[in-house]
């Protein structure tokens, strides 16, 4: 085409020059993340050239982190290799090119045969070596009535992120030498159940790297094993970096009211802090969902390692997100003595995004990267995890390994969303749980029977508080009572200065030896029991042992198949409505009696026993103290009308042990002079303080003393 001698090398030098300038700028870009790849435009493609290569435009995608990784390789020193050279034109396929079919999955649903009847049904998607589904043998959406069939429970599924079914743990993409290679879409060749075997080949067809995913079960617990390893297949060193989608929204329970998804972190402190680095902490690296979406939608889309683990210098031992019974997690493939630590080495960072979901909310998914490892010819670098797919069970988490040795059981979390995070006591709620589970297992045999004993264990240990609290406040009604016509004097006497009048009253009171407090002593017993409500609450909402648990045996259950208690962990449904009535603010499925009976007693015992007003009260006060008997009376039945029925049942019989509790100890306080001078007691620390505080005014020279009388 060109003929001059001359004009062609002047063509060829300004040719090399810019090939030599694209060569410095990929140098230059090359060791960072790079953009996410796009999916592919079509999950059911099978052709790897039809693979998109575009930057990712999925809704909420999380981006690829931009600061380059520090975390030393896992299987080759970066030092020890030469520079590494750019590759371009990268794709995946499947191993040997083969045609992919339906991958088989691992274990099956009982009564559906099989060789191996897992805990669970794993079905795989053989477009991004994935989990489809997996379903639960022993657990079920909803408690059977009326001998209608249960459908297993189905933890976690395949879902829609940015227009694709993205499956469970689908690979996303491989970063080689800095080149992306998307892995999602039909690039995997499964030759055995849970196996998956993918290649990376440049433009001429040679293979540089083969990529390998292996799911592997214990065969009798909800665990699994993700073995993960690409090798290097060129005759130079290859950096690489793996991204795959991590644990994600859990399905909403069916009878939740209140959110309870949760995303978790393990970690271990360095070594400077923790020189062995065995223990696994989780505290401050527990986040409620809203929380992480809200951050998501503030433009922050790390999550791990957030400011607050580097500035620790943590690292991550075990990640995963819950609902309000089960959790898909992520851990250290912790088992000694080949692999003795509690690092998660596998995962360097995880990232965050959201996508609308079918109902319009966000849905809240994850992508984890891997460190960057670089890998020497002919050798290979694994990407192994650990993954429990199963229920927040302490029985497991706290008791079996690995888990136990991570502390996996501080994913188990009593402790309700929101503002009310701070006020379920989770020490209290595990201690309480303790007691139900073991009266349960050891003594009664029944959770509905279990409640009750708690209640009456919790009654008798506040009895003493309970009786002295109600002498105070008969002593203090009577007292003021007998005060009254000097109380009426001094209101007389000192009406224009309130002040006054008020010291002159505390003077009178302490020269009677009549406390002020005995007028709330009574309830301080409720005070005390707020706490334990409270826990119990938490508890049973959030145990999984009293999921679909039914009371009294299943007495009910005996009448037709009846609702009525046949589930602690939800309302009692004493009537289902065979159409949800639509309310002003909400709707309502069922009767729910409990609560209302609830009330009722609430209400007999505001008006049989609680104590008389006070002599001292004003109207306007009086009329206070009745509306707040009014409400406390009909809220509490409104608030806990859909509440977990195991809960109403226990205030239900707190309340009715109360009264006669409250009558037995009356019998007692009419025998008794409540006006009859008491010992004198060694005053109190600030009692003390307070007679110098007297003495002080009185000594005073230059003020009058305020507290003799005129």
């Amino acid at each position: 085409m060109f003929t001059d001698p001359a004009r062609r090398k002047l063509l060829f030098t300004l040719f090399a020059l810019c090939m030599l300038g694209g060569f410095v700028a990929i140098l230059m870009t090359g060791k960072g993340r790079g953009a996410l790849n796009a999916e592919p435009t079509s999950v059911t493609q099978n052709t790897p050239s039809n693979i998109a290569t575009e930057p990712a435009k999925e809704a909420g995608a999380a981006t690829a982190p931009t600061a380059p990784p520090t975390q030393a390789a896992l299987t080759a020193t970066p030092e020890a290799t030469p520079a590494i050279a750019p590759l371009t034109a990268l794709t995946a396929r499947p191993a040997g090119g083969l045609v992919v079919g339906e991958p088989l999955g691992l274990g099956a649903l009982a009564g559906q045969g099989g060789d191996e009847v897992l805990p669970f049904r794993i079905e795989f998607a053989r477009n991004a070596a994935g989990i489809r589904s997996i379903i639960f043998n022993r657990y079920f959406d909803e408690v059977s009535v009326e001998g209608n069939l249960r459908a297993p429970y189905e933890v976690t599924r395949e879902s829609a992120i940015g227009g694709f079914e993205v499956p469970v743990f689908a690979a996303r993409q491989l970063l080689v030498n800095g080149t992306s290679v998307p892995l999602f879409g039909i690039v995997w060749h499964s030759p055995s159940a849970g196996r998956f075997e993918s290649e990376i080949v440049d433009a001429s067809g040679a293979v540089i790297a083969t990529v390998v995913r292996e799911y592997r079960s214990s065969g009798t617990s909800y665990d699994l094993t993700l073995l993960q390893s690409v090798t290097n297949r060129s005759a130079a060193p290859l950096e690489v970096r793996f991204e795959m989608y991590g644990p994600s929204d859990l399905p909403v329970d069916k009878s939740a009211y209140t959110e309870t998804r949760r995303v978790h972190f393990g970690y271990i402190l360095p070594q400077k802090r923790d020189p062995l680095q065995a223990t696994v902490l989780s505290n401050g690296q527990t986040f409620e969902r809203q929380a992480l979406v809200d951050l998501v939608d503030a433009g922050n889309t790390v999550f791990w390692p957030d400011a607050t683990a580097k500035e620790g210098e943590y690292s991550l031992s075990w990640v995963g997100a819950t609902n309000r019974y089960f959790t898909l997690a992520m851990y250290a493939p912790f088992a000694p003595p080949t692999s003795p630590s509690k690092k998660l080495n596998a995962i360097q960072e995880v990232s965050g995004g959201t996508t609308p979901g079918s109902d319009g909310t966000p849905r809240l998914f994850t992508t984890v990267w891997s460190p960057t490892t670089t890998i020497a010819p002919s050798a290979s670098a694994s990407f192994d995890v650990g993954v429990y797919a199963g229920p927040l069970e302490p029985r497991i988490l706290d008791s079996h390994d690995p888990y136990a040795a991570l502390n996996m059981g501080e994913l188990i979390v009593y402790s309700m969303a929101g503002c009310c995070s701070f006020c379920t006591f989770p020490w209290l709620a595990r201690s309480l749980l303790w007691v139900l589970t073991t009266l349960h297992d050891y003594v009664l045999f029944d959770w509905g029977l279990s409640i009750i004993a708690l209640t009456i264990v919790v009654r008798l240990i506040l009895h003493p508080v309970t009786k002295k609290s109600q002498i105070s406040m008969q002593r203090f009604s009577k007292a003021m009572s007998a005060l009254k016509p000097e109380l009426d004097a001094l209101q007389k006497r000192y009406k224009d200065e309130p002040a006054r009048m008020q010291q002159e009253q505390i003077r009178m009171f302490r020269e009677k030896g009549v406390s002020p407090a005995g007028c709330v002593g009574g309830m301080l017993p409720t005070f005390l029991q707020m706490p334990i409500w409270m826990a119990l609450y938490a508890v049973l909402y959030f145990a999984i042992a009293l999921r679909q648990e039914a009371a009294f045996f299943g007495v009910f259950q005996n009448f037709g198949g009846w609702s009525f208690l046949a589930d602690l962990s939800s309302a009692d449904r004493f009537f289902v409505f065979g159409t949800p009535l639509d309310l002003w603010a909400f709707s309502v499925s069922s009767l729910n009696v409990l609560p209302i009976m609830m009330g009722f007693v609430f209400w007999v015992q505001a008006k049989y026993m609680s104590p008389p007003p006070s002599a001292t009260m004003t109207d306007e006060q009086k009329s206070q103290q009745r509306m707040m008997q009014i409400m406390m009376t009909a809220m509490f039945p409104i608030m806990l009308y859909s509440a977990p029925s195991g809960l109403t049942l226990y205030i239900f019989t707190s309340t009715c042990f109360g009264i006669v509790e409250g009558r037995i100890i009356r019998k007692q306080v009419e025998q008794m002079d409540l006006l009859a001078p008491k010992a004198k007691k060694k005053q109190d620390f600030m009692g003390r303080l307070y007679e110098k505080a007297l003495e002080r005014a009185k000594q005073k020279p230059d003020q009058p003393n305020r507290f003799k009388d005129r």
